[in-house]
């Protein structure tokens, strides 16, 4: 009988996960809320992390979606909403 090969699992903390994920941390934060970002868990009561491995998941997810086209975008800002136009100078 052969045991199962252990597989390590790398934590990253939010200073590593910003490096990565160039999103602002109230982003992350309202997307993982909604279950469309990896959950951070707690090692200590201090010490936040993410696992690795989800991150780099989610972020093959976005990208094949990117490219497939079914990520929802941002409509354009219609400009003659605007209560100013800008100052020319």
């Amino acid at each position: 009988m052969s045991a199962a090969p252990h597989v390590a699992r790398r934590t990253i903390r939010r200073q590593q996960l910003r490096e990565i994920v160039p999103l602002a941390d109230s982003t992350i934060y309202d997307m993982e809320q909604r279950g469309e970002f990896p959950q951070r868990f707690y090692l200590t009561s201090r010490c936040v992390v993410w696992d690795l491995a989800e991150v780099e998941a989610w972020l093959d997810a976005r990208r094949h979606a990117s490219r497939a086209s079914t990520v929802k975008r941002a409509p354009s800002p219609d400009v003659r909403l605007r209560r100013s136009r800008p100052v020319k100078h």
